[in-house]
């Protein structure tokens, strides 16, 4: 089957199943893994499918996709941002540290940190910094989301109402060209926006691919943020809205904007 008019195939699959494996697609169109990996790849260039491990996935604006392919994406990207981010915590800080793969690269990068308090709904993030025995960890219980380790509800936040910390950490699904920062799940977006307002200070963890991303529930603007750590530079009209708003970007590997 020509290339043309196999990918239209591929992304018919991937709507009906939400997944498509590389063997899977292999198998059913008869040709190479290496075939279907270049057409995954072609596909994911033109932003039709997102690629993950063996596979790809259905871009969504109304639900995001599973957590362990979430995992997948970009996680280079992650780790620099982790970084990134990290090393704007001083020793002695105190911090919210909320749910998502991209806050788990920054408690990953805050092993080696002395004297932290972190207070999380994440217990991925929990289980991380169990590994460093000079941070205290506070865990906000609430409704566990199996899917992710997540903790959310009205439980959440009374218990993320007691405290007035250094930093707020968030991350999200999306982020528009206007300035929302946006997620998928409403309860989730509630606890976010309680972390904001018991911080001194706010940043946004994001790579490169939430600014073309969409996703339904709006969680807070950049313009109220003091902060976003990224990959990649903003779109053009978002960074210059960053630059009126007096938010800073920091790139990962790069500069500050």
């Amino acid at each position: 089957m020509p290339q043309t008019f196999r990918q239209p195939d591929i992304l018919d699959v991937a709507r009906r199943e939400g997944r498509v494996t590389v063997d899977g697609l292999a198998a059913r169109f008869e040709v190479t893994v290496q075939t279907i990996r270049r057409d995954l790849t072609e596909m994911a260039a033109a932003g039709l499918l997102e690629r993950v491990h063996g596979g790809a996935v259905l871009h969504s604006g109304v639900r995001n996709i599973g957590y362990e392919d979430r995992r997948e994406l970009n996680a280079g990207a992650k780790a620099s941002i982790g970084r990134r981010c990290a090393g704007m915590v001083a020793n002695g800080s105190s911090l919210f540290v909320n749910i998502g793969t991209t806050a788990e690269a920054v408690a990953r990068a805050l092993l080696h940190h002395e004297a932290l308090l972190v207070v999380t709904n994440n217990l991925n993030v929990a289980n991380i910094l169990a590994g460093n025995p000079d941070c205290e960890v506070v865990v906000a219980g609430g409704a566990l989301r199996r899917a992710d380790g997540g903790l959310t509800g009205h439980l959440t936040m009374r218990v993320i109402e007691q405290f007035r910390l250094d930093l707020a950490v968030i991350g999200c699904s999306a982020l528009d060209e206007g300035g929302d920062v946006l997620d998928f799940d409403v309860s989730e977006v509630s606890v976010s926006q309680t972390i904001l307002a018991h911080a001194r200070r706010s940043l946004l963890v994001a790579d490169g691919s939430k600014f073309h991303h969409a996703a339904p529930a709006r969680i807070t603007t950049l313009e109220r943020l003091d902060c976003l750590v990224t990959d990649a530079p903003p779109p053009g009209r978002l960074a210059a809205r960053c630059r009126d708003w007096g938010t800073a970007v920091e790139v990962a590997g790069g500069e500050v904007f």
